[in-house]
Parts: structure tokens; C-alpha cells; sequence
């Protein structure tokens, strides 16, 4: 079971153009919509691919009708909790190139009592379960106006009580304080990497370096997805890098929640940790490969090839 968290979900219009100029009117060529937020992609994903999962999030407004429409239409598992403000509506402008506008709303404000009841939610959750030590967490995303810089760290403390293991994938100042609870899983990209290091990070080796020194300092795994050079993981035993090449990318909206899905998927079943990297790489290359934040269905995988090392080229220019 992977219960996943998203304190700032978002309602995701999608909308693609032959050319987008600015400050013009720019007439679309299709349009979709989907339900959004990193832990929502998450818990999507898994869904779309058969495991089981329960996504929480907060709930309110029209935007929030229409999540909980688009997550049951969908067969996601949710555990909604009601607020008094409206979920936030992003927009999505995709070229086609692959090339990705987003203008993204700030969310609802939450007070206390509104926080506290997601990370309840979260506890009951993984407490329901058979066997909570067989459960992963996933924490995600941005939070929104008002929420506490600690949210996800509260949230590793209230999942670890409860006997679940932890994934984070945050940014900046609430990705701190929940690193330092030690999780057992956290997800930068490259450049959230090199904010949480303070340092520039422009080859594999200094990618790895710096998230042994994480692992060492007491997170259990470190999963860097570096767009089309794949993603590496790093913990006691190593590193591992993986990579899929894809011909024509239509959209990258979603796809680092993906391959985080596909990662959780497998160490939430006990398989070793490369292979769990070559599966979110998979999940993550073939979510390139469809519109908008559209989630890989089992057939979407079919025909993509990931490469796999556990002697990664220290010297690879990684690239965003």
C-alpha cells in the first residue's frame, strides 16, 4: 500500500499550440484536463498501473468538486479533507517541441486545524492498513499560503509513529526540516538538489557525491531524476543510474511523479533497489510520451528500453 499526500493539489488544464507568442491571442489545437499535484500524479500513476494506493488532499471550492470528480472517474482511492478555501486551477501550455508553459495558481489558505486534520487523515490511513510496516508514505509537493514550512517534516514524524516508511519530494524550505527527520526516501531533481547542497552540480559524479552525503548524514535512499539523462540512486550499497531515450516527448508535465511511483511501487513489494530504479525510469520515460499529465497505463510501456549501471560515468554533463 503507498498512501500518498499532497497539501497543495490543483485542478490541470492542459492546453497545446502549434506556436505560443507572447502577449498575442494564441488559438489551441486540443485541450484536457486532469486532477494534479505531485502526490495526486503519484497515486494516479499507481492506479493506472494496478497497485493500491490512497491519495490524500484537501478538498473546497468548485476546483475541488472537480478533483474529486476527475480522481473517482479515474478509480483513484482518495481521502479528502474538507477546507474552507478553493484547490487552485494550474494551466498548462505545451508546444510541439515538448517545450512547457505552466502558470500555476498559489492554492488555498490552510489554518491549523485544516493541516492537522490532512496529517491525521495520513495516520488513520497507514493505521488501517493490515500490516503498517509494509506501507509507504509519499509526501509531495509545494504547500500553500499558510501552511507551516514543517508540514513535511510533521508529516514524516506522525507516518513514522504510525509505522510506515517515508518518501519526500519537495523543494526548498519545507524540503529542509524533512530532511532532517531522516526519511527513507527523498526525490530532488538535479537543480532541488543543488539548492538543498549549496552547491552546483554539473556531472553525475557530483550529483552522486552529493547525495551520498545525504545518505550519510541518515536518508535512507536519494533518487535524483535528471530529465533525459534518466535518474540515479544513491544509498549505503552505491549508485545506480538508469536512463531511457525517448524519440518524441509530447509532455514532461508529471513524469518525475511517475517515475516516483514507479521507484515506491517497487521497494513497496521488496524488490532491490536497481531494479526499482529501472521501473520508475519506465514509468517516467513513457509518461514523456503522452499529452498533457496523462499517467502510463501498462500498454504506454511496451517498447521502451531503460539502460542500467551500477557503475555510473562520473563524468556525464547532466542536463536539465
Amino acid at each position: 500500500m503507498i498512501i500518498t499526500l499532497t497539501p497543495n493539489p490543483s485542478v490541470d488544464r492542459t492546453v497545446t499550440f502549434d506556436e505560443l507568442y507572447r502577449g498575442a491571442v494564441n488559438r489551441a489545437t486540443s485541450s484536457r484536463i486532469d486532477p494534479g499535484g505531485k502526490g495526486v500524479n503519484v497515486s494516479r500513476a499507481l492506479t493506472a498501473q494496478g497497485a493500491s494506493t490512497i491519495a490524500v488532499l484537501p478538498e473546497g471550492g468548485p476546483e475541488g468538486h472537480l478533483m474529486a470528480d476527475l480522481l473517482d472517474s479515474a478509480g483513484v482511492v482518495r481521502r479528502g479533507v474538507p477546507i474552507r478555501g478553493s484547490v487552485r486551477l494550474n494551466i498548462t501550455a505545451v508546444e510541439p517541441d515538448g517545450t512547457t508553459t505552466k502558470l500555476n495558481e498559489p492554492g488555498p489558505t490552510l489554518d491549523e486545524g485544516e493541516v492537522r486534520a490532512l496529517l491525521d487523515a495520513v495516520a488513520t490511513s497507514v493505521r488501517s492498513a493490515p500490516d503498517p510496516r509494509q506501507v509507504w508514505v509519499v509526501t509531495c509537493g509545494s504547500l500553500p499560503p499558510g501552511a507551516p514550512e514543517d508540514l513535511h517534516a510533521r508529516l514524516v514524524r506522525s507516518a513514522r509513529e504510525a509505522g510506515a516508511l517515508v518518501a519526500v519530494d519537495s523543494s526548498g524550505d519545507p524540503l529542509r526540516p524533512a530532511v532532517a527527520e531522516g526519511p527513507d526516501l527523498i526525490k530532488p531533481n538535479r537543480v532541488e538538489l543543488e539548492e538543498l547542497v549549496g552547491a552546483a552540480l554539473t556531472t553525475l559524479g557530483d550529483v552522486i557525491d552529493a547525495a551520498a552525503d545525504l545518505v550519510t548524514d541518515g536518508i535512507g535512499r536519494v533518487a535524483v531524476s535528471l530529465g533525459r539523462d534518466g535518474a540515479v540512486l544513491v544509498d549505503a550499497a552505491g549508485a545506480t543510474h538508469a536512463r531511457a531515450t525517448i524519440g518524441r516527448p509530447r509532455s514532461t508535465v508529471g513524469a518525475g511523479d511517475c517515475m516516483l511511483a514507479g521507484l515506491v511501487h517497487d521497494l513497496s513489494t521488496g524488490r532491490p533497489a536497481a531494479d526499482a530504479l529501472r521501473t520508475g525510469v519506465l514509468w517516467g520515460a513513457a509518461a514523456v510520451t503522452l499529452p498533457g499529465s496523462r499517467v502510463p497505463a501498462p500498454d504506454d510501456l511496451a517498447g521502451i528500453a531503460v539502460e542500467l549501471t551500477t557503475t555510473p560515468d562520473r563524468s556525464l554533463a547532466v542536463r536539465d
